[in-house]
């Protein structure tokens, strides 16, 4: 086993999880349950580092897709393929499988998100009240001003806890389609099997924990052909067609399909993207759309920026904030090209040649994309922000 699965072994397994053994790429030879903390054996010969497992079934059955080769995998987000593994003991229990003890998730209040995301109060409860009535919401904006980092969040401060299960995230792209994306056949070692998407199986379980909000998350909606991806599920996803009383029969299977009330989905949006097209029409219909723009002058990112007290800092805060005005007031650009506050803000040390990087490594080239028919402006701005944060200035 290499060191990162020594580690993963020691710090990620939990008591609970199932896990299942492997033989070579085909084959598996046993299904269980952890019971005990990672501990060190030294009475063993080899392999002294282990966990005690309550093993539920043994022998060799043949795998239903080839196994991952790393020697410890977490298989947790395969949700179909850990499916079809369940399906082969399925048949061998007498009784139900043996269900892990629900997760402690930290808690996470209004308060936080606040704390963590750089928008006022008034704008998150207009946020929290689109996404509660609309049940779909987009978060459009130019880039860096946080879609990400906000949507994640967002369902966070609505779950009051950091409840990742209850949280999907998938992208969409041009070639993205219902097959992928709902319900479709996918090839297998027996020809074709029809396998469930990620939209299928996560509105299969909000449906079955019906008192709790869950959230899908969908980056670069506006890059899918939503009526290519949802099919006749477009018309479910809308507020007041959801529950069992409007279910439709699904394209792939003889079986009424609904999206459950509990579930919400927040999409994100790049506004500064010229390679997209006009948006939907039913794409405007079915969501409400919040507007993110860059939060320099919030009150959370003006404390951000004391707690750092850089001049250089500063400086180049003030340049962009010039910039951005200029932008807005540039008739072939306007307030969606902004450049976003995320750009200044990181986990990493913000020392000089942080901020040098993100000048010349991602602000530049965007001004240059912006500005590509008129590089003079682009070599304006840039000799402007290198110089904010220049070690000679």
């Amino acid at each position: 086993m290499t060191t990162l699965g020594l580690w993963q072994f020691a710090h990620e397994v939990c008591v609970g999880d199932v896990i299942f053994a492997k033989q070579g790429l085909k084959k598996i030879v046993g299904r269980g349950e952890v019971i005990s903390d990672a501990f060190f054996d030294d009475a063993r010969a080899q392999y002294k580092n282990v966990r005690r497992v309550n093993w539920t079934d043994t022998g060799v059955w043949d795998c239903p897709g080839q196994i991952p080769a790393k020697t410890l995998t977490d298989i947790t987000r395969l949700t179909a393929y850990v499916r079809r593994l369940e399906a082969l003991f399925a048949s061998d229990l007498d009784a139900p499988l043996p269900a892990s003890p629900p997760d402690v998730w930290p808690p996470y209040t209004p308060e936080e998100f606040l704390s963590d995301v750089y928008i006022g109060r008034d704008q998150y409860d207009t946020l929290c009240n689109l996404l509660l009535r609309k049940k779909n919401i987009i978060l459009q904006g130019a880039p860096g001003v946080g879609k990400t980092f906000t949507a994640r969040r967002l369902a966070y401060s609505l779950m009051e806890e950091k409840d990742a299960s209850r949280v999907m995230m998938v992208q969409f792209h041009q070639s993205l389609s219902y097959e992928d994306f709902v319900m479709g056949y996918r090839p297998s070692e027996a020809g074709f099997t029809l396998e469930e998407g990620p939209f299928y199986e996560f509105c299969d379980r909000a449906r079955e924990d019906s008192d709790r909000p869950y959230f899908f998350v969908i980056d670069e909606i506006n890059r899918g052909n939503l009526s290519k991806v949802f099919g006749e599920l477009l018309m479910l996803i809308e507020s007041d067609k959801r529950g069992a009383e409007h279910a439709l029969r699904l394209m792939y299977r003889d079986e009424q399909f609904w999206v459950p009330e509990n579930l919400y989905i927040i999409g994100m949006m790049n506004t500064a993207d010229r390679s997209l097209a006009l948006i939907d029409y039913a794409l405007r219909r079915r969501f409400a759309f919040f507007d993110m723009v860059p939060a320099f002058e919030s009150d959370g990112f003006r404390k951000h920026q004391r707690t750092l007290a850089s001049p250089r800092f500063d400086a180049l805060v003030r340049e962009v904030e010039a910039l951005n005005r200029a932008i807005s007031e540039d008739s072939s650009l306007g307030p969606g090209f902004r450049i976003g506050h995320s750009y200044l803000c990181s986990d990493d040390l913000v020392d000089d040649q942080f901020l040098q990087s993100v000048v010349a490594y991602e602000i530049e080239p965007l001004l240059q994309e912006y500005w590509f028919d008129h590089l003079e402006s682009a070599a304006h701005w840039g000799d402007r922000l290198r110089a904010a944060v220049s070690s000679r200035g």
